[in-house]
């Protein structure tokens, strides 16, 4: 069974910057799609930004229209961690963030770390 234990939330102003980190109990190289999502109180779970492994073995990134231009996913195969780099944060990013990792059509999930966005 995978672990997967979310950090770097907290609270930060409009306009201000966090990283969070997933780290992996196991190499993330074996996955095929990683990924961040989030829940906002009385919302739905919805998604981030992905990464996914194509064909040709290239990742490639997909991001929520909200954040594009804004947040970054990366991953590091050698600290078994995937990042999510947020910049320009608003009060609607306010939110706890999970990572998901996905192999062999099984979702791991963490158990996620708060976002506060609020002056």
């Amino acid at each position: 069974q995978v672990q997967l234990v979310e950090s770097g939330g907290g609270l930060v102003q409009p306009g201000g910057s966090l990283r969070l980190s997933c780290a992996a109990s196991e190499t993330i190289f074996s996955f095929n799609a990683m990924g961040w999502y989030r829940q906002a109180p009385g919302k739905q779970r919805e998604l981030v930004a992905t990464l996914t492994r194509g064909s040709n073995s290239y990742y490639n990134t997909n991001y929520a229209i909200s954040v594009k231009g804004r947040f970054a996913i990366s991953r590091n195969n050698a600290k078994n961690t995937l990042y999510l780099q947020m910049n320009s944060l608003k009060p609607e990013d306010t939110a706890v963030y999970y990572c998901l990792l996905n192999r062999d059509a099984t979702d791991y999930w963490g158990n996620g770390t708060l976002v506060t966005v609020s002056s």
